[in-house]
């Protein structure tokens, strides 16, 4: 998020009390075809006549700023180049948060996307949507922007940019860029989860105080969608018997930089961190959550016992099988991630690795 999240926590415990989220979600169908959460099975891999081993890369937060929108070319290519991934991942945020967020930027990033050779699978940051009622942005309103990144990137929903590949997706219910697939044996769910509280935090370059009536029904809406894919892809993966579950997401819902959160800040995502809580629990395997949002690679364990973040989100139950791990992004996008699933029967199901960039920016 940028600038700190701490810079805008105005919102107020009267607004923050509409966000009536922790409905019981409904759960899609098996075949995943009725406008919910699908199977998990989006990619047509199967489970058996392999050891389960493969590599995916995941970015995010970037590009940042002129000198990266130079160099984000030669980042793709960078990854294009390793032929052992099997797809690629960015977790949002593909501008810094004081910048114009116009059509022509979007238009230019859509096609940087379709020069990726491997199938790409993008959630949207808060950058591109969410603080785009900044005037350092725009100005505009965020819901409307929200609409121009799904028709941009979005417009074959059920096929990521970049090579076609199919994924299950939340297009029926108006959320195409919410999507599960899985491969060899481990379950994927990229879900719209941006930064700036949700999108909670009031949009005060157009004038609000208080989120507004149409932000709020928005939050309402898209984080119980979220909840249904969430959940629907952990039941599908105990279905299937998969190893393993894995969450891309933009949002940094457990930032280890600050050392004071605020529920102005953070408030929204109290469901969503209960039914991660409550799916993870109930999964057989290790949960993967992968964020972008904080800029710093790290790799913890943010809802174990003893964590603070617990407590601060009203919740008494730790999980013990839910690894969270932040990709470098804005300044220290100088490497992707690369994510390697390690053959069946292994110590750990997931590994990762930190890849420089040949040409970095910064």
């Amino acid at each position: 998020m940028y600038p700190t999240k701490r810079l805008m926590a105005i919102a107020t415990g009267a607004a923050l009390l509409f966000v009536t989220l922790l409905a019981t979600p409904a759960v899609a169908a098996p075949n995943g075809k009725d406008g919910g959460s699908g199977s998990g099975s989006g990619s047509g891999d199967s489970h058996s006549g392999d050891n389960g081993n493969f590599s995916f890369a995941v970015i995010g937060d970037v590009p940042y700023g002129d000198a990266e929108i130079q160099a984000f070319p030669s980042y793709i290519q960078d990854i294009n180049a390793h032929k052992e991934l099997s797809f690629v991942g960015h977790v949002g945020d593909i501008k810094n948060g004081s910048s114009l967020c116009t059509d022509q930027y979007f238009a230019n990033i859509r096609h940087n996307f379709d020069t990726f050779t491997l199938p790409l699978v993008y959630t949207p940051g808060d950058n591109e949507w969410t603080d785009c009622h900044r005037t350092n942005n725009g100005a505009y309103n965020p819901l409307e922007r929200l609409a121009a990144v799904r028709d941009v990137f979005f417009p074959k929903p059920g096929t990521t940019l970049g090579r076609p590949m199919r994924v299950d997706s939340q297009a029926q219910q108006g959320y195409p860029e919410n999507v599960n697939f899985s491969k060899h044996g481990i379950a994927f769910t990229a879900v719209n989860i941006p930064g700036s509280d949700n999108s909670m935090l009031p949009w005060t370059d157009l004038g609000m105080t208080t989120p507004t009536a149409e932000q709020v029904a928005e939050v309402n809406q898209r984080t119980q969608a979220d909840i249904r894919e969430l959940t629907s892809t952990f039941q599908q993966a105990t279905r299937n018997g998969d190893r393993a579950v894995v969450i891309m997401t933009q949002a940094d819902m457990f930032d280890p930089t600050v050392a004071n959160p605020a529920q102005a800040d953070y408030a929204a995502y109290t469901s969503l961190v209960h039914t991660l809580i409550e799916q993870s629990n109930a999964f057989h395997g290790p949960v993967y959550l992968i964020n972008g949002d904080s800029h710093v690679f790290n790799e913890d364990h943010p809802l174990a016992a003893g964590s603070s973040w617990l407590p601060f989100y009203g919740q008494s139950t730790a999980v013990k099988n839910l690894t969270r791990v932040t990709v470098d992004g804005s300044s220290n996008a100088q490497d992707w991630l690369k994510v390697s699933a390690n053959s069946k029967g292994a110590a750990g199901v997931l590994s990762f690795e930190r890849v420089a960039f040949s040409h970095p920016a910064s």
